[in-house]
């Protein structure tokens, strides 16, 4: 992004989870746009932390463990140092960013798809049958991690650290979404908060978002978002914050 202000009097919306939108917010000033704060989630710890706790210090002692995303870093990491042997795996490159930290040192994630189906093609998941595997992050998703690795003949144990609720949506958000004008985008990197944003949204502030153009983490969710009524979709590199503007920074307003 080496143009001046690329997102000058461009406004910004940005659906991650509560509370965690300020870093982007200051990027996207920085490039001459106006961020919009309309969280997607809301993310809470899970109730039985010594469970966890305990369930997660076995997890150390085992073969693998597979990170699915940031928050599941920061949560598991609030719980006890993340200090192991094992062969450790970020689904994508702001999960690995994570990991390194929170000091650990060595993390392997994969290069091209920064996704489940990324993660099962890296070499280090063949040969996995009776492995101690270890999936840690959050109830839901589409499951295709879980699926796929007990199929391979893994020893799996999932440890939720954190879980997804609906976010509080109030007039803070829903005013600002029913002024968008046509300079207008919105950076989705998960399918769950795009749900919980059409259920929660009154739909003159719902009509208005899907005007805007959605820019999206992956070719999944750029079908997600055309169901859900987004005409003008792009396609971000990655979920990571500098992807996704660049790919905001590269939308031609001009057309609707």
């Amino acid at each position: 992004m080496s143009r001046s202000q690329p997102l000058r009097n461009v406004t910004v919306v940005i659906t991650r989870p509560a509370g965690t939108a300020g870093p982007l917010s200051r990027r996207v000033r920085k490039l001459g746009g106006i961020p919009v704060a309309v969280p997607g989630l809301s993310l809470r710890a899970t109730a039985d932390a010594s469970a966890t706790h305990a369930a997660l210090r076995s997890a150390l002692e085992g073969d693998m463990l597979v990170f699915t995303s940031p928050a599941a870093v920061r949560f598991a990491a609030d719980l006890l140092p993340l200090v192991t042997r094992a062969t450790v795996v970020a689904v994508g490159r702001g999960t690995a960013r994570a990991l390194k930290v929170v000091d650990v040192a060595e993390v392997r994630f994969p290069e091209n798809r920064q996704d489940s189906e990324g993660v099962l093609g890296m070499p280090e998941m063949n040969g996995i049958a009776g492995r101690r595997i270890a999936l840690i992050g959050a109830p839901g998703g589409r499951g295709v991690l879980r699926e796929q690795l007990v199929a391979r003949g893994a020893l799996l144990e999932e440890i939720h650290v954190y879980h997804r609720v609906a976010p509080r949506i109030d007039r803070r958000h829903i005013d600002p979404l029913l002024k968008l004008g046509k300079r207008s985008a919105v950076l989705i990197s998960s399918a769950e908060a795009l749900e919980h944003l059409q259920r929660a949204l009154i739909a003159p502030a719902w009509r208005r978002l899907v005007q805007a153009v959605a820019v999206v983490s992956s070719d999944r969710l750029r079908e997600i978002a055309k169901h859900a009524g987004f005409e003008r979709v792009t396609v971000a590199k990655s979920a990571l914050p500098a992807d996704l503007l660049e790919a905001a920074s590269g939308i031609s307003f001009t057309r609707r």
